[in-house]
């Protein structure tokens, strides 16, 4: 094994540049605490890539806390039996349309 691949750091959650807000630092690690608490007694059942857990970590890195929790609440209520599947990525930029004041908007985010 090389020296550079030893350094490399491996996570299944989001690792691109985001402010460490404390809404953020809180929201993610709530999400951090529950994979590596009760994730696993939940068991690998998520139907989208990423996994629900993923999806809010990144969500709520990227857009804070209220926007990020919404969408990743939302997301998790998508996931159930006749919910939706396959790849939802986190958008990288919110449309002017989802404001803090109408959390019900980010329930379509990810369904175009």
């Amino acid at each position: 094994m090389q020296d550079h691949e030893r350094t490399i750091r491996r996570s299944r959650n989001w690792q691109g540049p985001w402010r460490r807000t404390p809404g953020r630092l809180l929201g993610t690690g709530l999400v951090r605490l529950y994979q590596l608490t009760l994730s696993g007694f939940v068991g690998n059942s998520c139907r989208h890539f990423p996994t629900c857990s993923e999806y809010a970590y990144e969500a709520i890195a990227r857009h804070g806390l209220w926007s990020g929790g919404f969408m990743g609440l939302f997301r998790v209520l998508r996931c159930g039996p006749g919910g939706t599947h396959g790849v939802d990525l986190v958008p990288e930029k919110l449309e002017p349309r989802y404001v803090w004041f109408l959390p019900w908007r980010y329930w379509t985010i990810s369904r175009k």
